[in-house]
């Protein structure tokens, strides 16, 4: 009987052990939950996202139909047209846009390095250029400044405020406040579909002013330019480049001492369309007076990498050879001229009558300046008049440097000028120096080689 019970216990405790052992696998992982849970939570905040935003848009929706049911019993006329402007605009915007959200391929990380665009840069060299800075220059103006003072000259009442509001849809202004928010910590990703129709709406600038452009994070920079470049026109990407792109790269300039990567392809990226990069960034840079060296040689770098049209480049190289001199103003048309553009005679003779204003000037010119001569000389030799050669020849008389201006010298006496042939009398001349005649050898006649017992 003792036996008996044994074997019962025994299958007893086997029968509850594979119990259990089937109650374990039965039960998922930890890791498995805890994945789950989190695909849960993303789904559940897929689905959270779009409901939130169609809720603030139709409040928006119906607060316009309050407006607009008001103005109709009230009849008092048109209202101001800001007001027009509501949440019904944007969703239709934002209906237009449908689902392009597949063109953040290229997305930057914060982990990313940022590019510092090294170069040497001669502490000896940046004093001297600093003496040719305009004094008078006044700060740089940004796109808040501007809505600040079109709101001041409009509305009386808000000119003490700091930062006022442009009469825009409360609803607006909440929606863009929180896309502000959203880019001021923007690292990777997509962005919010109200932040892409802004380029096609017709107050982009008011909107674009409630998100607070100068505190976004520079990877919401690239991504706004990359979006502002392909679907603004011309003149509004300008607007853009100047009033925020130029403030944000000068300024992360003048703080690290060095461009953001992402700054930089912003920069690159701006080049999509050349005529609103010269007139929106590469011109006012030039006109401020104030470009220092470390921006000029940072700034410099995406010209040289990037493929202009030449008719671009020429116009850019004829209006700043036409400005007033400023240091970096040599850096750039030496860039420019380094590009090797077939150029229309006017900008060679809006060149030379820059270099030509300084045939007077007692001032000691930097290295860079003489070199940008030198550069002008060596490409546009055989195309510059023989009064021009003439006049660089007595510049170089004043402005003389020890290494630089030999060289000039010798390519402007080596060289034809515009409209010229060579001569026929030089090229038989040239030609009868040269000896053509067959070198005759004896192969048996070697000359003696001394050896080491002579």
């Amino acid at each position: 009987m003792a036996g008996k019970r044994r074997k019962e216990n025994q299958h007893g405790e086997a029968a509850a052990s594979e119990r259990s052992s089937s109650k374990r696998r039965s039960q998922p992982s930890k890791h498995r939950r805890d994945r789950h849970g989190a695909e849960a939570d993303d789904e559940e905040q897929e689905y959270l996202e779009p409901k939130l935003s169609s809720r603030i848009l139709e409040e928006a929706l119906n607060q316009q139909k309050e407006i607009l049911a008001e103005e109709e019993t009230q009849k008092t006329g048109s209202t101001s047209t800001r007001h027009a402007f509501t949440a019904a605009a944007v969703e239709a915007a934002i209906t237009r846009l449908g689902e392009l959200d597949n063109d953040d391929d290229d997305d930057f990380s914060e982990t990313q390095s940022q590019y510092d665009g090294y170069h040497e840069i001669d502490e000896e060299d940046e004093k001297v250029l600093a003496t040719f800075m305009s004094k008078d220059a006044g700060p740089q103006r940004t796109l808040a400044d501007l809505i600040i003072q079109k709101i001041k000259e409009k509305d009386a009442q808000v000119a003490s405020e700091a930062r006022p509001l442009p009469q825009l849809d409360s609803s607006i202004i909440d929606l863009y406040k929180g896309v502000g928010k959203l880019l001021s910590r923007y690292t990777t990703g997509k962005l919010p579909k109200a932040f892409k129709v802004v380029p096609s709406l017709s107050l982009w600038e008011d909107v674009l002013y409630l998100t607070e452009p100068e505190k976004w994070s520079p990877n919401a920079m690239y991504q706004a330019t990359r979006i502002f470049a392909s679907n603004l026109s011309v003149k509004r990407a300008q607007r853009f480049y100047n009033l925020v792109l130029l403030p944000r790269v000068r300024d992360d300039i003048l703080k690290n001492k060095r461009l953001h990567f992402a700054l930089y392809q912003s920069l690159k990226k701006s080049l999509y369309k050349p005529a609103a990069f010269f007139k929106g960034i590469f011109l006012p840079l030039c006109q401020s007076g104030t470009c220092s060296l470390r921006e000029a040689v940072i700034i410099g770098s995406v010209i040289q990498k990037v493929s202009i049209p030449p008719l671009h480049s020429s116009a850019a190289l004829m209006k700043i050879a036409e400005m007033d001199y400023c240091g970096t103003t040599s850096y750039f048309i030496k860039l420019l001229l380094d590009k090797k553009y077939a150029l229309p005679y006017r900008v060679l003779d809006a060149v030379t009558a820059h270099f030509m204003r300084f045939l007077d000037d007692e001032r000691v010119m930097p290295v860079i300046w003489h070199q940008s001569l030198l550069t002008f000389v060596q490409r546009y030799k055989n195309e510059l008049v023989k009064e021009d050669k003439n006049n660089l020849d007595r510049l170089i008389q004043h402005q003389k440097h020890y290494l630089v201006t030999p060289e000039i010298r010798r390519e402007l006496k080596n060289s034809r000028s515009r409209g010229e042939k060579e001569d026929d009398a030089m090229l038989i001349s040239s030609s009868a120096s040269v000896i053509n005649k067959t070198i005759e050898e004896d192969r048996w006649n070697y000359p003696a080689v001394p050896m080491e017992e002579d």
